[in-house]
């Protein structure tokens, strides 16, 4: 599958002994200083990775992504084998389950730390219930199952900022010696809201030459996964130990100053602006969270910046996980029973993903740019993710898990825990007020504030751009499970006073929007 150059510099470093214990290493969990790999540190350890085309499979991952994967995994082989440590690389087209099941047998049981994603946890729970494999914590979180419960309501409903302040309080992260929060308050996130005017220099993304393992994977994706969407772009990707270490350090360097003032800023200009990028190298432990904390509490920055950019990790990260492994991907209710409506479907929403998301035009400049951000490199930052992407999957009555399944699909830094809650939970209101107060809808008053998209499109934010019809359209049709909600108080008060016939337009907007969208057709004023 693509492995000769790999497997050959593998030979050349990998040590020839009887290890006392086996780890199996998930593709998500490729650092030494967590789980098993760092509680047995002193053994003489065989480490097991596995390459399954079970996986791709599964869905239609952006190549990209897999690219990202696979080449870390490899590089990570590596640097564990020329570390003295024992590593066996299987090659397969099983599940992991099927796979890890005729190694132990040959082998003897295996260890492992938890897995992150559901499906690997539910794949893998025959061999850990025929005690096969023994299942350890997984040490790269940052705070507890407990800790997460402490900040449920009485309802058994979670709120980020309550979960947040406990973190805060329990590290001291921000806190000064009094106990009280750093400057006065726990967030900035009102001073992170700027939208960008080209008053700055921008950083370029880091590129790297690629190794030849990085591009001996790129060549295996582009044969073997031809039909999956995306761009490769190799130069983008960081795949060894040092590499991780250099994208950190250009954005400790070239970012973080000026990140927290335009977080939310969108520009057709600039795809990053001032993001780190970090997401998809800590989601898959390059980069310990712990360790990035700690660095970043040491910058010299502005607070605004430093504050939002932990409360992105401590705050939110460790929060969505904990929603996530909390309800079994969103099945369950904050008191463990089942949901009692579909999955995902707190608000009714049928159609199809319409063909824009995987790259079709349609007209609408903010859809469009955010979709090629996608197709290209994998990312778009959390603003286009929540307020395009999601906005306008909500506002269009989608599937909310034909979205979820998407953003899985198509972003590098997308796994089952991050993305569910996500976009089930947060970007389409899937889960009701499980762990949000309100839809994070909007019409184009938002986006043509807080980016340049509408000056570039044939639509007039104030005139005809059907995302403000269907924001009305979209109230309307969910009045009964919106109207109660006190955070849409005035928003559902607006709605009532809107006249029969306005209405009615709004109505013949989201048909005509939605007819040609599902079509694949481009949308003309």
């Amino acid at each position: 599958m693509g492995s000769r150059i790999f497997l050959q510099q593998l030979q050349e470093v990998n040590p020839d002994y009887h290890p006392e214990c086996w780890v199996f290493v998930p593709y998500d969990q490729l650092n030494d200083k967590i789980g098993p790999l760092h509680q047995f540190r002193n053994k003489r350890l065989g480490i097991i990775l596995i390459e399954t085309s079970w996986k791709p499979k599964r869905r239609r991952y952006h190549k990209q992504k897999l690219v990202h994967l696979l080449s870390n995994q490899r590089h990570f082989a590596l640097e564990q084998a020329s570390r003295g440590r024992r590593v066996e690389y299987i090659f397969g087209h099983d599940s992991y389950e099927e796979i890890l099941r005729t190694f132990t047998a040959k082998h003897g049981r295996a260890h492992m730390a938890e897995a992150a994603e559901r499906e690997l946890r539910n794949n893998l729970a025959v061999l850990e219930a025929q005690e096969l494999i023994t299942v350890h914590p997984h040490t790269g979180w940052l705070t507890t199952a407990n800790e997460f419960q402490k900040s449920a309501d009485k309802n058994g409903k979670w709120r980020m900022d309550k979960f947040y302040r406990l973190v805060r309080k329990r590290t001291g992260i921000l806190m000064d010696e009094n106990g009280k929060p750093e400057g006065g308050q726990y967030s900035f996130d009102d001073q992170n809201r700027k939208p960008w005017k080209e008053e700055h220099s921008v950083p370029k993304v880091p590129t790297f030459k690629p190794t030849a393992i990085t591009l001996e994977v790129c060549d295996l994706i582009e044969k073997h996964f031809p039909e999956h969407p995306g761009t490769i772009r190799p130069e983008r990707i960081s795949a060894t130990k040092e590499q991780a270490q250099k994208v950190w350090k250009h954005a400790k360097k070239e970012c973080m100053r000026l990140f927290g003032d335009f977080e939310d800023a969108m520009t057709l200009k600039h795809r990053r602006l001032f993001h780190t990028g970090l997401s998809e190298l800590m989601n898959i432990h390059r980069l310990l969270p712990q360790a990035v904390v700690n660095a970043a509490l040491k910058l010299d920055i502005p607070l605004n910046s430093k504050e939002g950019f932990i409360r992105q990790i401590i705050g939110w990260r460790e929060f969505v996980y904990h929603v996530h492994r909390a309800t079994d991907g969103l099945r369950l209710n904050g008191k463990g029973k089942r949901i009692e409506y579909p999955r995902g479907q707190f608000l009714p929403a049928r159609y199809a993903l319409p063909p824009v998301f995987w790259g079709t035009e349609s007209g609408l400049k903010c859809l469009d740019q955010a979709v090629l951000e996608v197709m290209e490199d994998g990312y778009t930052h959390h603003i286009n993710r929540l307020m395009i992407l999601s906005n306008w999957a909500t506002l269009l009555g989608i599937n909310p898990l034909e979205v979820s399944e998407w953003f899985w699909s198509c972003f590098t830094d997308a796994y089952e825990w991050v993305v569910e809650p996500n976009v089930l939970g947060m970007g389409t209101f899937g889960a009701g007020d499980l762990m949000t107060t309100k839809p994070y809808v909007s019409g184009s008053g938002y986006v043509s504030k807080m980016s340049d998209y509408c000056k570039s499109c044939h639509f007039n934010p104030k005139k005809n751009c059907p995302m403000t019809p269907l924001y009305w359209s979209f109230l309307h049709r969910n009045k009964a499970k919106l109207s109660t909600n006190p955070r849409l108080k005035l928003v559902m008060a607006s709605e009532n006073k809107r006249s029969d016939d306005k209405k009615g337009e709004d109505l013949k907007t989201f048909r005509h929007v939605t007819e040609i969208l599902q079509r694949g057709d481009r949308l003309a004023p």
